[in-house]
């Protein structure tokens, strides 16, 4: 099991399981898609599976299990993606974790006019002040949502930043696929 905070809303602690997991398997990697089903659910309808991913001897208390789901495809942008994914109703919710460069917001005032996807993507690639960050974000159905964050200049668990608010634009992108 992860070492997560038990404190933690049960959102929150799968963010965290699945950032922990990710950060296993090191940089520079593709985005990953999970699907967050209830733990309890889990055990009581499917105990082989159960089994098999350790949750058999899990305590009573509520909590969501990250199922990681096929790779995403190379080539296909992100958001048109998520626009062809639709979950069956034993999924609680979902999460997606994806690295990405950033700017502070000091340098938005000097983002050149007029650049292509192409050309900002390399001139932000190219900017000083970068920042790789590894981004985990969450929503249930009900409309719950958790992010989680992480730099690669301080990739440490202890350095982690969490909140609901985060990164708005991949929770709501992500909410969508829950759509009817």
């Amino acid at each position: 099991m992860s070492n997560t905070p038990m404190a933690a809303s049960p959102l929150t602690r799968a963010v965290l399981e699945i950032d922990e997991y990710a950060s296993t398997l090191g940089w520079d990697q593709p985005a990953r898609l999970f699907a967050l089903v209830d733990t309890a659910a889990l055990r009581a309808q499917e105990p082989a599976l159960a089994t098999q991913l350790g949750l058999e001897g899990e305590q009573a208390a509520p909590g969501l299990t990250p199922i990681e789901q096929d790779e995403i495809p190379a080539g296909q942008a992100l958001d048109e993606f998520l626009g062809t994914i639709a979950w069956p109703d034993a999924v609680a919710g979902c999460a997606l974790t994806v690295e990405r460069l950033m700017l502070p917001p000091s340098a938005e005032a000097t983002v050149p006019e007029g650049l292509s996807d192409k050309k900002l993507a390399r001139w932000v690639a190219e900017h000083p002040d970068r920042q790789e960050v590894r981004m985990t974000v969450a929503v249930l159905r009900d409309g719950s949502r958790d992010s989680a964050l992480r730099l690669r200049e301080k990739d440490s668990p202890t350095e982690v930043l969490t909140g609901s608010k985060l990164v708005p634009g991949l929770a709501e992108a992500l909410s969508a696929t829950f759509a009817e």
